[in-house]
C-alpha cells in the first residue's frame, strides 16, 4: 500500500464520491439533504473552508478521510470548528487510519490558531473518549441520543 494522507482540495476529482460515502454513512442527518446538494456543498466547502477535508488514498483509490467544520451542529452555532465526516472504507478499517486523519484534522485547527475542537457522535462516544476527547453533553436529536465532546488542542 503506498498511503497518502492529503487535502481533498488537491484531488477534488474525489470529492463527490466522498460526499456519497457520508451521506450514506449518517443518512439520518441528511433525510431533508439529498444527495446532489450535499455532494454540491460539500465540494464548496474544499475552498471555501466551510468542510475542509483530508484524505487518505492508496495511489488514486479513495480510502476514507475527516473534514474540518466550521459548522456542523445547527443546535449549538456557538460551538467551532468541528472535527466532522470521519469515514474510513470497510477494507481500510483496522489499520489506524483513522487515528491518522483525525489527528491531521486536529493539527490543522492547531494552527490555525484554534485552542479546541468540538466533534458529536452517535456512537463513537468510547472511541473519542480514549483518544482525549471528553463529553460536554449528550443531547437527543435525529430521533437519537447523541454525544457533543470537546478536545482541546
Amino acid at each position: 500500500m503506498s498511503l497518502q494522507i492529503d487535502w481533498l482540495a488537491h484531488h477534488l476529482h474525489h470529492s463527490d464520491r466522498y460526499a456519497q460515502w457520508i451521506h450514506e454513512q449518517f443518512p439520518y442527518e441528511y433525510v431533508d439533504h439529498p444527495l446532489a446538494a450535499w455532494q454540491r456543498e460539500f465540494a464548496e466547502g474544499q475552498s471555501n473552508g466551510d468542510w475542509s477535508c483530508l484524505i487518505a488514498m492508496d495511489g488514486e483509490h479513495l480510502l476514507g478521510g475527516a473534514a474540518l467544520a466550521r459548522d456542523d451542529l445547527d443546535l449549538r452555532p456557538d460551538l467551532g470548528p468541528w472535527l466532522a465526516c470521519v469515514f474510513v472504507s470497510l477494507e481500510a478499517r483496522g489499520q489506524g487510519l483513522a487515528e491518522r486523519l483525525i489527528a491531521g484534522i486536529c493539527q490543522e485547527a492547531k494552527d490555525c490558531g484554534f485552542a479546541r475542537l468540538y466533534l458529536h457522535t452517535q456512537n463513537k462516544q468510547d472511541y473519542y473518549a480514549k483518544r482525549g476527547w471528553q463529553v460536554l453533553e449528550r443531547f437527543r436529536a435525529w430521533d437519537n441520543e447523541q454525544w457533543l465532546m470537546v478536545r482541546d488542542l
